[in-house]
């Protein structure tokens, strides 16, 4: 009878820490429970931040890379600018010069078409020749050219009309006569042509 008490004395406590145990080992579920009902709200507030933050980062990524974009055009630009300057400057590079000696040929053509019967005169001039196509060829050499004029259909690209007339024989806008040779260097006008024109 004792025995048996005891045994239900034991089995009771073994109940009791059974259900001590159960009870600490529910009440943190509890808990946890409580703090996921607390926290909701607080948890859609971070991530909402979360999202706004990630897209203002974007917004601000975006407008970095389209100034970069920008910031790459405008250098490319430039570069490209600073390339055809260079080789403007390269290609045109004798043009002041060359306008400075247009008005050298033009006195020499004029001293060329002197007419004289005597002798030293005739020397002179066949010098003052040699000089003048030794000019000319080293004009040439850098690319200028004289423009066509006489005869020709007045362009206003390459020639300067300073008279107007009415000549039988000729059709009507074609140049009668030039007054003063024009120059190309390359494919630019450095002096157009001064003509007179038919009607």
């Amino acid at each position: 009878m004792a025995e048996e008490k005891e045994k239900l004395q034991e089995e009771t406590q073994v109940t009791n820490d059974q259900d001590q145990i159960e009870k600490e080992s529910i009440e943190p579920i509890f808990d946890e429970a409580n703090v996921e009902e607390e926290n909701p709200s607080s948890l859609e507030n971070e991530l909402v931040e979360l999202q706004e933050k990630v897209v203002a980062l974007e917004a601000q990524l975006e407008e970095k890379e389209n100034r970069f974009l920008r910031l790459q055009a405008d250098f490319e630009n430039s570069r490209r600018r600073a390339r055809l300057d260079f080789e403007a400057a390269q290609k045109y590079r004798a043009q002041e010069l060359i306008s400075d000696l247009l008005p050298v040929l033009d006195n020499f053509e004029r001293a060329l078409n002197v007419e004289s019967d005597h002798e030293q005169t005739k020397s002179i001039l066949q010098g003052m020749d040699m000089i003048y196509r030794s000019l000319l060829e080293a004009l040439k050499k850098e690319g200028v050219e004289p423009i066509e004029a006489q005869g020709k259909e007045f362009d206003p690209h390459f020639h300067q009309a300073v008279m107007q007339v009415a000549e039988e024989g000729y059709d009507s806008n074609i140049v009668v006569e030039e007054f003063q040779k024009g120059y190309m260097l390359k494919d630019r006008v450095i002096r157009p042509s001064m003509v007179k024109v038919n009607q």
